[in-house]
């Protein structure tokens, strides 16, 4: 496995562990297990910890592409930076900024940049899970159809058809918790394309039609 193959390996195993990390602290906030400030705090946080290795696997994919592969992963890579920039913006914002607040008992001076049903930050989380989803469908065509980019590229088709219910979850005009479970599917579509483009980074250096 070359160097870069090495780095992208690593970086998806790490996305795809922060994304099961965010997986099960949902799932215990909606459980009513974990409550404010901490069930904010590790959701926001988990999911900041995705980015960084999500964009390394993305560009190390990119760097094993050739020929009219490297234009699929290259067009990936644009929506990989939209997943990263409005994610982080949302993110850093809600550690930062939102959540203290709500501690100081001055939730009024930050309410429009709370992530609550169909508000600004809402739709940045929106922005960003859709581009991702539109990063696993970009990227599928730079995958071979057999072995390990074969299990990769269907974890891909997975994931977009997720992603596409996640945003009935966004978007649909009235927000209830039963919708929530719509979006559900995401929490495993997305660490398993991560994961195995991950291991398709560990074969053959770059793909070959």
């Amino acid at each position: 496995m070359s160097t870069i193959g090495r780095i992208g390996f690593r970086a998806g195993v790490g996305a795809a562990i922060a994304t099961v990390a965010y997986d099960v602290v949902q799932v215990l906030q909606v459980a009513g297990v974990l409550h404010f400030p901490i069930d904010e705090i590790l959701i926001f946080a988990t999911s900041l910890g995705i980015v960084v290795p999500f964009v390394l696997e993305m560009v190390a994919l990119h760097h094993t592409r050739v020929g009219d592969a490297r234009f699929w992963t290259r067009a990936g890579l644009v929506f990989t930076t939209m997943y990263a920039a409005f994610g982080t913006a949302n993110y850093v914002v809600q550690l930062a900024t939102v959540i203290p607040a709500k501690l100081r008992g001055a939730a009024e001076s930050v309410r429009v940049l709370e992530q609550t049903p169909h508000s600004l930050l809402w739709d940045f989380d929106a922005i960003a899970y859709i581009a991702m989803g539109l990063t696993a469908l970009l990227i599928m065509p730079a995958l071979r159809r057999e072995g390990a980019e074969r299990r990769a590229r269907i974890a891909c088709g997975a994931h977009v058809v997720a992603t596409v219910l996640s945003g009935v979850v966004y978007f649909y005009p009235t927000f209830s918790q039963r919708l929530l479970f719509l979006g559900f599917p995401w929490g495993f579509t997305a660490p398993l394309f991560m994961l195995l483009v991950a291991f398709a980074l560990q074969g053959e250096p770059h793909a070959e039609f």
